[in-house]
């Protein structure tokens, strides 16, 4: 049997910072009707995501965020990877930022019911190891919020 190829990856996720991401994703696009971040910065100590919306959010509404994402998390979801070819993933999965040349068999992690997302970092296995996230602060300008965020010892 042919061993499948899989995309190469060169980071070192912090798995804890790296799979809230996920469940900020997914809470922003329920909440927006927004794509997943259009660009992110995730490291250890703290993160930012960069997500594309036609109006700034309210205050309340980026309370409302911090809420949600601790609620997933509180809920100790399991983080699970599949191997899928292209077609199922996209049943599952928003693949349009996926670069030209990516293998014929993807790995989609799933949060729990709550997120699946073609990827190929490091996560936790199980939402309970996240701790808490924390908004530290966010800014919008020209259709771009930039939502930076750190997480406290679980």
């Amino acid at each position: 049997m042919e061993e499948e190829a899989l995309n190469g990856h060169n980071k070192a996720e912090y798995p804890p910072m790296h799979t809230v991401e996920h469940i900020l994703n997914q809470t922003m696009v329920r909440m927006f009707g927004c794509a997943r971040s259009h660009n992110a910065h995730i490291e250890r100590k703290k993160s930012r995501c960069d997500y594309l919306l036609p109006e700034a959010p309210a205050g309340e509404q980026m309370a409302e965020v911090e809420r949600r994402v601790n609620a997933i998390i509180d809920r100790h979801l399991a983080v699970t990877c599949e191997l899928m070819n292209h077609e199922e993933a996209a049943r599952y999965a928003d693949l349009s930022k996926l670069p030209g040349q990516v293998s014929d068999t993807l790995r989609v992690v799933r949060v729990g019911d709550y997120d699946a997302c073609a990827c190929i970092g490091r996560h936790v296995g199980n939402t309970s190891e996240i701790g808490r996230f924390k908004l530290l602060n966010y800014d919008y300008a020209d259709g771009r919020l930039r939502v930076r965020f750190k997480l406290t010892e679980p």
